[in-house]
């Protein structure tokens, strides 16, 4: 057997542990493989064991331990490092349990807590500038951190519970939906909930850069006086969290 077909028979079992792939090797080979197995696999747990820190907490090792070796089974590394492995273990969680959306946005917060961390830096902008803006023609770019999604639980909550190594509430549906904003500043990540008229808001700018559009579709939504004021509100928020990294139009960059 040439190097590279033993290579990939190998690369198999470590995989899933195939009979077809052991014998092929080997028996003597095959004989001695289940050390080589069992380091593989436990390598793999304890990188979703680090990753999900949180969440096997929620879970408990009796129900977090059999998530992690099916998605073993399902989803063998890919690349040369295994900070890219964890990154579908969520999908796998909703595969295993459709019925529960907390521990599906629970998982979503820890794996985009870790993607902000590591994101591209990106300066806040300098209050200084921002008079000088032609607000009608400026288009809002947003630190390259920044991680958004629906939220429909009390996820966060618990997040916060187990991270202060508290007693987590109840997993609950919210009484009106709304969004999760992950994102860094300097070294430090962030976790924010909002309701549903900033998840929106946020979705369309990411979509457009436009603060003149916003305006317009919160004005649409909202009534126009109690439109423009909310948008002028968002943007200040969204400025002093340092969300915002750049304004561009046709006369100045910021």
């Amino acid at each position: 057997m040439r190097l590279a077909e033993w290579q990939l028979h190998f690369q198999a079992w470590l995989a899933d542990g195939s009979d077809d792939a052991a014998h092929s090797l080997g028996d003597p080979a095959a004989r001695g493989l289940a050390v080589y197995q069992n380091n593989y696999r436990s390598q793999l747990v304890d990188c979703l064991q680090q990753s999900f820190a949180q969440v096997r907490k929620w879970m408990g090792d009796e129900a977090f331990l059999p998530a992690a070796l099916t998605h073993i089974n399902r989803h063998p590394p890919h690349t040369w490092t295994l900070d890219a492995y964890p990154h579908a273990f969520g999908e796998t969680l909703a595969s295993l349990y459709p019925d529960h959306p907390d521990l599906h946005e629970l998982a979503w917060i820890e794996r985009a807590l870790d993607e902000a961390f590591v994101a591209r830096d990106a300066a806040c902008v300098p209050a200084s500038t921002l008079a000088a803006i032609d607000w009608e023609s400026a288009s809002l770019q947003f630190t390259p951190s920044l991680k958004v999604r629906a939220a429909t639980t009390n996820a966060d909550d618990i997040w916060t519970a187990l991270c202060d190594e508290a007693s987590p509430p109840e997993g609950e549906m919210l009484a009106e939906p709304g969004g999760l904003l992950v994102w860094r500043r300097g070294l430090t990540c962030s976790l924010k909930r909002v309701d549903a008229v900033e998840y929106e808001a946020l979705l369309h700018v990411l979509r457009n850069r436009s603060f003149a559009s916003l305006c317009d579709k919160l004005a649409a939504r909202l009534g126009e006086a109690d439109g423009i004021a909310r948008a002028g509100a968002l943007l200040a928020t969204w400025f002093a969290s340092e969300l915002i990294t750049g304004v561009k139009h046709s006369q100045l960059d910021v």
